[in-house]
């Protein structure tokens, strides 16, 4: 489908009935439907192929188009007796006012879609079926079975209340209103878990997910415990496209060789997300992690150079103030961490940049370091203090530093601010440079000192 935007402002009542006049001031065409969902997967970093029915038309042409430039391979059907599905939108004060559908209802029933699914899952970690009740997974229990017979995963976002035609799935994510109108009301969570169990077993699923709007998600795995995902959303502006969204999630972390129970939980917070936004929209990886990262999961805040520099942009926009220092921290004592609690008081979010095992051996000779790179980072982002940590290889971060322009530069010792690597580019963007006191009595020498003597 293709979704298209246009937003506005509104002043006035129409002369001609009582609906107000919106004056449009600028559009917007997004992926929908199955495409949104193959957005959301190339967001997330995935190799991503769409296989799905368009028209033979300039909404088709607009849509590839699109998807094309988000690096999505598209294996189109063009048919001639049907339209690309369009839904317009108006939009003003961040309201939804009307909106316009263009579509046409058929099965296309000539096999094409099977087809293309056949010659693409060799290359698959996962299948999405995205059903949106317009015709095109006519072939939906010979597409499961292709998914069965080659090993791979087929979850299904279900339409309708025949879900026998799923039979075999991997997964399917009903929303509860869709899953009650198959299996039934449910009194309490007991019932509404051993609805499932039912509904599982009758249609030899491996599991089933069902999003519960305010409740959260529930997980139901054969042979396995339900699992409980609570909201975890404090502001929703629009809920279209969620369930996109996590089934998007799913896949892409099963693809990548997680457990559903974990890629559920890690859809559970993607939704969270995309909730906060207006209209059919996408979380990233870096997204993703700065959430977890504030609840205390998701790793221990060992980043990339480019995913540092995404996660600080995002920081920034929610006007987080950045605060960065540097050093080999070979062996951790209380000096570094209070060195470092010290620096995370001028700011929001503290990143460490540390000296990669080479350039510890450049500066301090051999056989420093004592403990190699990965060690010291995870000993590092494991302290309440630390937000992120990243390697750098050269002899001073400067470059880094350069990249990352912190609103706060902090460095330990007898410097003056200019003399501090990256200092002066700070300094030149606007931010601060501080020295903190020297605190002495704490070294790594003076540890190895101490245990060589």
């Amino acid at each position: 489908m293709l979704d298209q935007y246009l937003f506005g402002a509104t002043s006035r009542i129409s002369p001609e009935a009582p609906v107000p006049v919106v004056h449009i001031q600028r559009t917007d065409d997004r992926p929908g439907g199955a495409a949104n969902v193959a957005v959301n997967l190339a967001s997330l970093g995935t190799s991503t192929c769409l296989i799905g029915v368009v028209g033979k038309d300039a909404a088709a042409d607009t849509l590839e188009k699109i998807l094309r430039e988000q690096g999505i391979r598209c294996e189109f059907s063009r048919v001639a007796d049907r339209p690309t599905t369009t839904k317009t939108r108006v939009q003003s004060r961040g309201q939804q006012l009307i909106r316009l559908d263009q579509e046409h209802v058929a099965a296309l029933g000539d096999g094409a879609l099977l087809g293309a699914l056949g010659k693409a899952i060799g290359k698959a970690g996962a299948v999405v079926l995205s059903d949106y009740g317009k015709g095109a997974l006519t072939d939906v229990g010979n597409m499961i079975a292709l998914c069965r017979k080659a090993g791979v995963p087929a979850l299904v976002d279900p339409k309708g209340t025949d879900f026998g035609k799923y039979r075999g799935a991997s997964l399917i994510t009903p929303n509860q209103t869709e899953f009650e109108a198959v299996a039934g009301a449910s009194s309490s969570d007991e019932d509404f878990v051993e609805r499932g169990r039912r509904l599982i077993e009758e249609l030899d699923l491996d599991a089933l997910l069902v999003t519960r709007s305010e409740k959260g998600m529930l997980l139901i795995e054969a042979g396995a415990d339900p699992l409980f995902l609570s909201t975890q959303a404090h502001e929703v502006y629009d809920v279209t496209g969620a369930g996109d969204t996590v089934i998007a999630t799913i896949a892409g972390a099963m693809a990548s060789g997680q457990d559903l129970s974990s890629a559920a939980a890690l859809a559970n917070v993607a939704a969270s997300l995309v909730v906060r936004k207006i209209g059919v929209a996408t979380v990233t990886p870096s997204e993703i992690r700065v959430a977890l990262h504030r609840r205390g999961q998701g790793g221990r805040g060992l980043v990339e150079r480019q995913e540092l520099l995404d996660m600080v942009s995002e920081a920034r926009s929610r006007d987080e103030r950045i605060v960065m220092t540097n050093g080999c921290f070979d062996l951790l004592h209380a000096g570094h961490v209070a060195y470092l609690e010290e620096a995370k008081s001028h700011g929001d979010r503290l990143v460490v940049a540390v000296n990669d095992d080479d350039s510890v051996r450049r500066l301090k000779g051999e056989p420093r370091p004592i403990n190699p790179l990965e060690d010291r980072m995870l000993v590092l982002a494991g302290l309440a203090a630390v937000d992120w940590v990243v390697p750098f290889a050269e002899d001073t971060p400067a470059a880094l530093i350069a990249d990352v322009l912190p609103d706060v530069l902090v460095k330990g010792g007898d410097y003056r601010p200019e003399e501090i690597a990256g200092g002066k580019e700070v300094l030149k963007n606007g931010g601060e440079v501080h020295v903190l006191a020297y605190r002495g009595g704490r070294s790594t020498t003076q540890i190895i000192d101490k245990l060589r003597g």
